[in-house]
């Protein structure tokens, strides 16, 4: 039962199912909670720390039974998202820009990205790669505005 309630956390219940991209799936169920519920940046960063704890204990645990770094594990691409849009204009313009440079560093994996993925194990494996994604995605928006 525990596994069970793990594995639904872990791929956002049935979206890390879907038969094709379901890390963009999980990212935009991230979208979603954002565009409807409209949470500030202190309780969008409670919300992703909350998430992110749970992200490496579920994501872990799921991982013995979905397989190493399984593509049905959604959870860490619900929290990059998070991350990627902390600090910025909710505007739907930066939360779109946030959702496409997001998946962009998620999927392309630039340095040292790809080696922090391998150097982890278990949850923070998973974990880790969206995390640098998102923070590479915050910094694009961000200089962006600064710049313009």
């Amino acid at each position: 039962m525990i596994n069970r309630i793990q594995n639904a956390i872990a791929t956002l219940s049935l979206v890390g199912y879907i038969p094709f991209a379901p890390g963009t799936f999980g990212t935009a169920v991230s979208f979603l909670f954002v565009v409807f519920l409209k949470p500030g940046d202190l309780a969008l960063l409670l919300i992703f720390l909350t998430a992110f704890l749970l992200g490496l204990l579920v994501s872990h645990n799921a991982e013995k039974t979905l397989g190493k770094d399984s593509r049905h594990i959604v959870i860490d691409e619900f929290c990059g998202y998070l991350l990627s849009i902390l600090f910025i204009p909710k505007d739907i313009s930066y939360l779109i820009a946030g959702f496409i440079l997001f998946r962009f560093f998620d999927v392309l994996k630039p340095p040292p990205i790809r080696k922090a993925e391998s150097a982890f194990s278990g949850g923070m494996g998973i974990m880790v790669d969206d995390i640098l994604a998102a923070i590479y995605s915050n910094g694009c928006i961000q200089l962006w505005r600064l710049l313009f």
